[in-house]
């Protein structure tokens, strides 16, 4: 023991740790004035340590009288804020056995004690304050050795040395209090010390000097501050200090800033001239890279030399590079209305290797000063832009025509030269070429032997049209059985042809070049003779009213469309496509896609229906360039109205942030910010934008609005409406039994609303869940998610089902009919929008609970369908089984959900019905929501299962521990105990009667 504690005193001098001493009676040169109680007892005198030094020293030895109690009180110490002090006391002992006869009251040991106050108290104190030792003893102290004589120098023999702590300390000091009781010794010295941990620099961070726990067990955290020229990597930054006043658990740290290094450990050096540094971290700094300077020191970049430039996407660390000289060698080969050009590369391109060429194309005249730009039907293959190849294919150009063509090289760096790029130019003049082809023919008027038809002129008739060449035939022939007819105009009359027969028909223009192409093949019938009398009957009050009238104006301009088909359709008015609708009636008519039965995003076929009025979805995806879906449907935002301000989220293709969008001449108001993260394909790109091109269609309080799209610099953004709630399902589930049932009926009323609007316009969701639903400040549910790339992802956190026909599906949410043969339909939407019902009215629980996904779809294959949440009206839950109706005809459609949910909200107390339900043992889904008491254990499992766990100490603390306790809490006994939210305590109180049934069935059960 003694070694141990010398080796401990040692390591505590020698580790750089020293002890802040607040007494140490070997400095003491005069008397130490300590209280002695009795008189006879402790005497202060005079004497040597062991190293011959002068010491001043307490002695006692009054073994010879009985029931001895001496007292020995120090000074008041302070002290200096330590919560715990440790005494170093060094003595000597007499050994009893070398005192010829001492009586058996001989002792070879102390008690120390100590006394806690906040100032100093009287030096004088009565036989009471002795007696009644108002002390707190801290031990006991033992002698490791004896000694039995005294040498002739006088020297005491064999020293101990004893260390003690006591703590926590509180008052501003306190008095050590020497207790003997019957011994021979002599107290050399006392030193009082507390232990800290220095102050240091870790981590490139500073940590204060400080004081050790009041326990020798305690850790005491201490916060860090970064040094000079240096930021946080993780907060907080911190130490512990243990009880011995060593630093550990070292916890965050700080690197050295952009343009600093780190230099000799804890120093963050700036980086001199001519180099740099340009992230924070422990990099060191870098010279400068080709054709770039530093001309300060704590560079984080080197600005590039003049005619030097980086790119969008270089990197501090890449060389400056310049822009390429134009290309060379340019030639032509015209062929009609076309021409090939191709060149030779640059003989410099900058010192990069993302040269690429875009084609300028201006038509000239004769009778005008400038070319202009040439038509936008110009097709350029494969591209008019961005061309990485040194050739190009451009046709559809105008016969006889001069151009002139100018091909640009550019590079990553162009668009920062103050220059225009370098090009080289050349002109060309098109040869003769035949007309392109018709567009497409109408008819105008029908007889049981004859039919009119008129078209328009040839997008580029490539000179004047001498005339138009019509070939038809019967359908059920070939065309080597075809008649030719010429007409001047374009419009022929056909005659001679058979009552009620479908004629093939083709056109094609001619002028001094040749015939062009025919155009595309149609079908036209011809008239029975029921019909023509019909048309008769219905054009004679018009004959008969104008010929009274003296002036007769029979005008025919009846579009009739016909298909080839033995099904006939007649109409007396028709659109027949968006090129021409100057000859149609003034009807509107929006033609679009129907995705209604869209078996998945890429595999619809095209087809359109239409109403008056009615606005019909497209799918972006149809379009042979998705960037032109992004322009037509998404507003461009200029990225100088955009202000990120924090993280809130990361979506499948980047960061998503709130933010702040100020448009020109309008209010400033608060955005989300999906981002698309660097290093994209093209294809990530089309699949996020893909998602504008969806919302920028809708326009509808319960949709989420889209703002528009970031497109022309990076990052590429998505910006829509700020939802400040959040999703609904972390909503509701922070906000657990808040809401009232008329609250939650309006949130689905918002949702079932805007369904119906999407169902109107032919969109089908095929992921509606409430983690989908957004909510804003006024609790209004807005539907998002439109996002068509996540049905070929994996979401971890949405287990998801692959089918039979591959892509992934959320089965929880999903209509059986999608799952099985992947048919979505605004009705498999309303099967996801009663699962959202059900998450709605219980508060965000999690659809089937811990079910498989494939338990899920054997449970709903068996008709099992989910139970009422606790508290659900039964209306609500009846219109939940209504969309769960296995036949998808048979389930209401979003106009009827939308209707009953207002009668609903009209009609209070049709809400007022709670459905119930018995648990069945064979209907495993429908017994989940009443649990079965009779299997708990604790009053911890039976809170976990009712998802209320956060009050397991605030029941077991207040006595309620176990379920026959629990069975008889009351109203008064929540509020008392601190369960204070209404939604709680109906929860708890509704589950306590539940298990007050059950174990009056069973009153055995929970004994």
């Amino acid at each position: 023991r003694k070694r141990a504690r010398e080796s401990e005193l040692e390591t505590d001098r020698q580790s750089g740790r020293p002890p802040e001493t607040v007494m140490d009676t070997r400095t003491a040169t005069a008397e130490l004035g300590w209280i002695a109680y009795p008189a006879s007892g402790w005497e202060e005198v005079s004497g040597y340590d062991e190293n011959l030094n002068t010491i001043r020293t307490y002695q006692v030895c009054n073994v010879f009288e009985p029931s001895q109690n001496n007292w020995l009180l120090t000074t008041f110490i302070d002290r200096r804020g330590a919560q715990r002090v440790y005494v170093e006391m060094r003595f000597t002992v007499r050994d009893c056995s070398s005192i010829p006869s001492v009586p058996g009251s001989c002792k070879e040991t102390f008690n120390l004690y100590y006394y806690e106050t906040d100032s100093v108290i009287a030096t004088t104190k009565g036989t009471s304050f002795w007696m009644e030792a108002p002390y707190l003893k801290v031990d006991t102290i033992a002698a490791d050795e004896s000694f039995s004589q005294v040498d002739f120098g006088g020297r005491l023999m064999k020293v101990n040395t004893e260390v003690r702590s006591f703590g926590p300390l509180s008052r501003n000091g306190f008095y050590l209090a020497f207790q003997d009781y019957g011994a021979c010794m002599s107290l050399l010295s006392v030193r009082v010390f507390h232990k800290k941990c220095p102050s240091v620099v870790q981590n490139f961070a500073i940590f204060p000097e400080t004081m050790t726990g009041a326990e020798s067990t305690s850790l005491v955290i201490a916060r860090g501050t970064c040094i000079a020229n240096s930021e946080e990597v993780d907060v907080p930054i911190k130490l512990y200090c243990n009880g011995d006043g060593e630093w550990m658990v070292p916890i965050g740290s700080c690197t050295c800033k952009a343009g600093f290094e780190p230099d000799n450990g804890n120093v963050c050096r700036a980086c001199p001239q001519g180099t740099f540094k340009s992230t924070q971290g422990p990099g060191l700094c870098l010279q400068c890279p080709p054709n770039s300077r530093s001309t300060v020191e704590a560079a984080t970049i080197c600005g590039c030399r003049n005619g030097y430039y980086r790119g969008d996407m270089d990197l501090p660390e890449a060389s400056c590079t310049s822009v390429p000289s134009g290309p060379r060698n340019v030639i032509s080969i015209v062929n009609e209305t076309s021409v090939i050009l191709e060149w030779h590369p640059p003989r410099e391109t900058g010192a990069r290797d993302d040269v690429t060429y875009n084609i300028v194309c201006r038509k000239c005249r004769a009778d005008r000063p400038l070319c202009s730009h040439c038509d936008d039907n110009v097709e350029y293959v494969p591209r008019q832009q961005g061309l990485t190849e040194t050739r190009v294919f451009i046709s559809n150009l105008w016969a006889h025509t001069p151009y002139a063509f100018e091909i640009h090289a550019i590079n990553g760096v162009t668009n920062k030269s103050p220059y225009p790029a370098q090009h080289v130019s050349i002109n060309i003049t098109t040869n003769q070429a035949a007309p392109s082809m018709v567009p497409i023919m109408h008819q105008v008027s029908s007889t049981m032997k004859s039919f009119t038809l008129s078209w328009p002129q040839p997008e580029q008739p490539n000179g004047i049209i001498l005339d138009y060449e019509l070939r038809y035939y019967e359908k059920d022939h070939t065309e080597l059985n075809s008649t030719m007819v010429r007409s001047q105009t374009n419009t022929a009359r056909v005659e001679g042809l058979r009552p009620s027969i479908m004629y093939v028909v083709q056109v094609r223009a001619r002028t001094v070049a040749g015939f062009g192409k025919y155009s595309s093949k149609q079908c036209f019938q011809t008239l029975t003779d029921d019909e023509y009398k019909s048309e008769l009957r219905e054009q004679l009050p018009l004959i008969a009213g104008s010929a009274a009238a003296g002036v007769v104006f029979l005008v025919s301009l009846v579009a009739i469309s016909i298909v080839c088909s033995r099904k006939r359709s007649y109409m007396k008015e028709t659109i027949y496509s968006d090129k021409l609708q100057h000859y149609s009636t003034g009807r509107e008519l929006s033609l679009r896609p129907d995705m209604s039965n869209c078996p998945s995003p890429m595999g619809c076929p095209t087809h359109f229906s239409g109403s008056p009025g009615i606005k019909i979805y497209i799918d972006p995806f149809t379009y042979e360039d998705p960037n032109e879906a992004v322009r037509e449907f998404a507003k461009e935002i200029d990225v100088s109205c955009v202000k990120i301000e924090e993280v809130i989220g990361a979506g499948e293709f980047g960061e998503v942030y709130k933010g702040r969008l100020k448009p020109a001449g309008k209010r400033e108001l608060y955005v989300a910010i999906k981002t698309l993260k660097a290093g994209y394909v093209e294809k990530q790109r089309r699949d996020f934008l893909s998602e504008a091109s969806i919302m920028g269609q809708f326009d509808h309080p319960n949709i989420i609005r889209l703002e528009g799209v970031v497109t022309k610099s990076r990052p590429v953004m998505i910006i829509t409406e700020f939802m400040e709630n959040g999703a609904l399902d972390s909503f509701l589930r922070q906000n657990d039994g808040q809401f009232t049932v008329i609250q939650l009926v309006g949130m689905m009323r918002g949702i079932a609303a805007g369904m119906k609007y999407l169902a109107e316009m032919n969109y089908v969701h095929r992921d509606l869940a409430a983690r989908n639903i957004l909510v804003n400040s006024n609790l209004v549910c807005k539907v998002s998610d439109f996002g068509l790339s996540r049905y070929l992802q994996d979401d971890t956190s949405d287990p998801t089902y692959t089918s039979s026909l591959g892509g992934k599906i959320p089965v929880r949410w999903t209509a059986p009919e999608a799952i099985a043969y992947r048919k979505f339909t605004s009705a498999s939407d309303v099967w996801s929008y009663g699962i959202v019902m059900w998450e709605v009215m219980s508060f965000g629980e999690r659809p089937y609970w811990d079910m498989s996904n494939q338990d899920v779809i054997n449970a709903i294959e068996q008709d099992y369908r989910l139970p009422p949440p606790m508290d659900c009206p039964t209306a609500l839950h009846q219109l939940m089984l209504d969309c769960w109706q296995k036949d998808r005809n048979a389930r209401p459609k979003f106009p009827d959900i939308v209707n009953t949910l207002d009668k609903m909200m009209r009609n209070p107390t049709s809400l007022k019905a709670v459905a119930t339900i018995t648990a069945v043992p064979s209907q495993p889904l429908l017994g989940r929501s009443i649990p079965d008491f009779t299997t708990f254990t604790s009053v911890e499992d039976w809170l976990g299962a009712i998802k209320m766990g956060q009050y397991r100490d605030t029941f077991l603390g207040s006595g309620f521990t176990s379920l026959p306790l629990v069975a008889q809490i009351t109203s008064e006994d929540l509020l008392r105990i601190g369960v204070t939210l209404a939604g709680h305590q109906k929860k708890i109180l509704s589950s306590v009667q539940s298990m007050r049934d059950q174990m009056a069935q069973s009153p055995n059960s929970m004994a």
